[in-house]
């Protein structure tokens, strides 16, 4: 499935856009539909990390995850403007001379360091068969999003070729996904007891009874033996 779903993506896949300097990547950036984005993403963020993060962050994998998955959406594009700067830049057109090249060098190491730091927390907390399809579900669904918003990858593109590549996402999402609950299950081993272990009080309290039954038993044999006797 993951192999289908990638060549379905690669063969609809739009073509890349011809950049020839880093202002246009600043003007993509700085579009309305964009900039909401990336509000929408701090936000978001701010409230799981300093809200939700501290009642919830060592019960609940959704929420590392999700601060690595939206951060992982902007460190994305902030390395593909960083990367077509550099490009540029040793082709021959210097882009070093433009404040926006450290402007998106900054954002680059500001979440990647975020998103590094959740992502370590989340496999220190949870199993990593569970962080890892969840994980990599998010942080690419949230990549292609922020991907069309900038870059607009759909707009040139037909109807048809658009619904293939979603359909070829989600087939790759899905594979994934049952790749990893596959592998987990493997894992599982099939002798191991389905009852929960007992509290020590219930524990004590049961050894207690059972000691005291088997006590008795061995009184009403002892009763029972000298009876016989008594009557022989």
């Amino acid at each position: 499935m993951c192999i289908a779903g990638s060549v379905v993506i690669v063969i609809h896949a739009p073509q890349e856009q011809e950049i020839t300097s880093v202002k246009e990547i600043w003007n993509m950036a700085t579009q309305p539909a964009f900039l909401l984005y990336v509000a929408s993403v701090i936000v978001i963020v701010f409230v799981l990390v300093f809200y939700f993060s501290p009642l919830y962050g060592q019960s609940n994998v959704l929420i590392y995850t999700a601060i690595c998955s939206l951060m992982g959406s902007l460190s994305v594009m902030s390395v593909k403007a960083l990367g077509t700067s550099l490009k540029l830049t040793f082709e021959g057109t210097n882009q070093l001379i433009y404040p926006e090249t450290w402007f998106f060098m900054l954002v680059v190491a500001t979440c990647v360091l975020t998103q590094m730091n959740y992502l370590n927390k989340a496999l220190d907390t949870f199993n990593t068969a569970i962080v890892s399809p969840i994980y990599y579900v998010m942080f690419t669904t949230l990549t292609i999003l922020a991907s069309v918003i900038m870059f607009k990858d759909w707009s040139g593109q037909s109807p048809g070729s658009v619904i293939s590549e979603i359909c070829g996402l989600v087939v790759v999402l899905s594979g994934t996904i049952l790749l990893h609950v596959t592998k987990d299950y493997e894992r599982i081993p099939q002798s191991r007891s389905v009852y929960a272990p007992l509290s020590p009080s219930l524990t004590t309290r049961l050894n207690g009874e059972l000691l005291k039954h088997v006590v008795d038993e061995r009184t009403s044999d002892e009763e029972k033996a000298l009876r016989r006797q008594e009557m022989y």
